[in-house]
């Protein structure tokens, strides 16, 4: 593969340069106002897309209705096909070029949108998180054209504008195009994901999240606590009453009980694993951590539920000093969940663990729980032929075996693809572990950037040796 990886080195400028240009797109999905950026970014993708030749599709998936009550247009879903052959495997890739909110006064050194190049790092926002990673693939493809290669297999792409905020209306979409655009997949590749090290990663598996909201609600109004307080139960005191154990420990029965245990090839896996305590402690500034050793910390991060309180909405938050009693509050926390756990079941058992504590405190305030997220976990088979494939071309690329590791957060779509589909799936992250996703230092190497070009390229060439189903 020496001629077409060579062919990869002496276009990284022209590389480079393609990524500015998307990077300076302000596709934040977030900001209703960004949304010309979002359709034009889409219109960007497809346009370079249908320039290479590839069977080009700009999806409607139909509006987004605001909190006012007003609709705006989702970005189209661009989906993409480059070669038909029914002897050859197809993969379709997936990936989203929509971005986090980034604003120079967030504490950005390099402008956000302003494609910045510093010690072989390209700083900019959406560098990592999504976009190097849809070009690469994108390029992937240019090159076995520009040499006059043929595909190894057939390439098709579905690629969104709205992943940063809950790939509205892609799940529609999915389901509908399962027996059209994803009748012929064999395969389904994410790369929305990084390294855990300096060591290339393949990624098997992700939590769920189920996000809640627990309102309390008492006087009619917020009361001068002067006046008041002593007299009234108050929301707060009730609120902060029922979230529980401080250290973290989840205690709704139930739970715990409903987790896949770890095996012992699981923890032989997770030893294996390169992980550094210390640079993971430095890298996000605490002295000390929940666990102490490396299996603990990993199997925590990623094949154990959590509970995480987010913020309390309501009352008096803001800068100086406000003597309220305010009359309603939101607690809003998130479980990841984890195999075997299910969000329907994980709603009740929270539900019901919280009215049960509520009801011991007697009070006279009322209190309502709902569940606004409910996304499943993902798990794939490490020893499927797809992984088999990932790690010829890992070895065949940066000659090292890669990290198997699981990701701590939530990919909703890798769940619906399988569910849908019933497509195997495969996650191959090219970002590095110190790529800052969603913060004010997002960048993506350019030897990450390069070499994952590569390492998609050794992909296909692994893939097309797997026997069709």
């Amino acid at each position: 593969m020496l001629p077409v990886f060579q062919y990869v080195d002496s276009h990284q400028e022209e590389y480079v340069q393609t990524l500015r240009d998307w990077v300076a797109v302000e596709s934040d999905s977030s900001d209703v106002l960004r949304r010309p950026d979002c359709h034009r970014m889409m219109d960007m993708t497809a346009e370079k897309l249908q320039a290479m030749g590839g069977k080009v599709e700009l999806v409607d998936i139909g509006v987004q209705e605001l909190p006012d009550g007003k609709t705006v247009a989702l970005p189209k879903v661009v989906t993409a096909q480059f070669g038909s052959d029914p002897s050859k495997q197809t993969v379709c890739v997936y990936g989203h070029v929509d971005v986090q909110p980034a604003k120079l006064e967030d504490g950005w050194a390099t402008e956000p949108y302003n494609l910045t190049d510093i010690n072989g790092n390209l700083y900019g926002r959406g560098a990592s998180d999504n976009k190097a990673p849809v070009l690469a693939w994108i390029h992937t493809v240019e090159v076995y054209q520009a040499l006059n290669i043929d595909l190894p297999v057939n390439v098709k792409f579905i690629i969104e504008g709205m992943e940063e905020t809950g790939s509205n209306g892609l799940d529609a979409m999915i389901v509908a195009q399962r027996d059209t655009f994803f009748s012929d997949v064999d395969y389904i590749i994410i790369s929305d994901c990084g390294w855990l090290s300096r060591r290339p990663a393949l990624t098997y598996g992700t939590r769920g999240n189920c996000y809640f909201f627990a309102e309390v609600e008492g006087p009619k109004q917020d009361l001068h606590s002067g006046v008041y307080g002593g007299t009234v139960i108050e929301p707060m005191t009730d609120l902060i009453g029922i979230l529980g154990d401080p250290s973290g420990k989840i205690l709704i029965p139930g739970i715990r009980e409903a987790v896949a245990p770890l095996s012992d090839e699981e923890w032989k896996m997770y030893q294996d694993i390169e992980f550094d305590i210390e640079s993971f402690k430095s890298k996000i500034g605490v002295s000390q951590l929940m666990y102490s050793n490396k299996v603990d910390l990993l199997a925590h991060r990623w094949r154990y539920p959590t509970v995480t309180i987010h913020g309390i909405e309501g009352g008096f938050s803001g800068p100086g000093s406000k003597t309220v009693i305010p009359a309603k509050v939101i607690a809003k926390f998130s479980i990841r969940q984890v195999p075997n756990m299910v969000p329907a079941v994980v709603k009740k058992q929270v539900t019901d663990y919280l009215n049960s504590v509520f009801a011991k405190r007697k009070s006279p305030n009322k209190l309502k729980v709902t569940m606004i997220i409910g996304a499943k976990p993902w798990l794939a088979d490490t020893k499927h032929p797809l992984y088999e494939a990932g790690k010829a071309a890992v070895k065949r690329v940066f000659n090292v075996e890669p990290d198997l590791i699981r990701e701590g957060g939530t990919i909703p779509i890798a769940k619906t693809f399988e569910d849908v589909t019933g497509k195997s799936i495969i996650m191959m992250p090219i970002g590095g572990f110190d790529d800052g996703l969603h913060s004010q230092k997002e960048k993506m190497s350019r030897y990450n950037y390069i070499e994952g070009t590569k390492l998609f390229i050794a992909y296909l060439h692994e893939v097309a040796h797997l026997k069709k189903d």
